[in-house]
């Protein structure tokens, strides 16, 4: 089943489906099942994979690593697969950035980084850490960089630093239930033609079986999650990254690509979940 694809403004395509790997790494005992997890999405066609320092402690991404090097070892080319990873702000300087990334590429057992982001902002000046962006370009340990969890007065400020319009992305809570971002910023980065990356896009489960979602998944013989996906996944420049830990929830976002929602249920959609019509704080989870 072939993934929709979003333009980055390099002009290279990408899935816009990927796989979060938020609370993974956290439990020990649950390594094994989560790298098995990951195998198998890697397996099924998902090449895109986000992970984080700050997801267990650099755990996620070590479990992300394994999985990683065992899809590889049976014939997933490196080449086909887009691995994104985030350094949290504290880590954003110039210096400590290097170190940081070059933590992260070694738990992820990785040469580089398809993309980099900004976890948030913090303290560091933004023009210093666009510097150690390009410094791990030049040494080859990403090829992209891109923010995370900034609103559209950070975009603007970043794309007024030396080299910020490189920034590849922004990644963000949007949801059904979080539209927020369709006020201004997401109009803002589709003008840039600068994808947004969707965490949460079930709001951390509260759409997995929304009531208001039943009646039109049943209509299409789907499940309410997979509605709430298939909204998403047909918002022009937008990659959505849902974290599923097992098989069966897996093979579930994966169909809904397959879902078709036309004119009278993007209309129901709006009546229960209701665009923005004023701007909205960003929303954080």
């Amino acid at each position: 089943m072939p993934c929709p694809e979003v333009s980055f403004p390099s002009g290279e395509l990408r899935p816009a489906l990927g796989l979060g790997t938020w609370r993974f790494g956290e439990q020990p005992g649950r390594r094994s099942a989560e790298v098995a997890s990951l195998r198998l999405a890697l397996e099924m066609g998902w090449r895109l994979v986000d992970t984080a320092e700050m997801y267990g402690d650099g755990g996620a991404e070590t479990v992300t690593g394994q999985a990683l090097a065992e899809a590889q070892r049976a014939g997933v080319p490196r080449n086909e697969l887009f691995v994104v990873s985030k350094v949290l702000p504290d880590h954003a300087g110039a210096r400590a950035l290097q170190a940081a990334c070059e933590a992260s590429l070694c738990r992820l057992q990785l040469d580089s980084l398809d993309l980099f982001l900004l976890h948030w902002r913090g303290g560091v000046p933004l023009a210093e850490t666009v510097r150690g962006f390009e410094q791990l370009q030049r040494r080859g340990l990403i090829r992209l960089w891109g923010v995370s969890n900034f609103d559209l007065d950070d975009m603007r400020e970043l794309g007024a630093v030396p080299g910020g319009r490189a920034c590849a992305t922004n990644q963000v809570h949007y949801s059904l239930g979080q539209r927020g971002v369709e006020y201004d910023l997401l109009p803002w980065l589709r003008v840039q033609q600068m994808p947004l990356m969707a965490y949460s896009p079930f709001d951390q489960g509260e759409l997995v079986n929304h009531p208001r979602l039943r009646p039109l998944a049943e209509r299409h013989r789907a499940r309410p999650a997979q509605v709430a996906l298939a909204w998403l996944l047909r918002q022009p420049g937008v990659m959505a990254i849902p974290k599923a830990g097992n098989a069966l929830h897996l093979r579930h976002n994966w169909a809904a690509q397959q879902l078709r929602l036309g004119a009278d249920d993007l209309a129901e959609l709006d009546r229960h979940f209701a665009p923005p019509r004023k701007r909205q704080p960003l929303a954080v989870r």
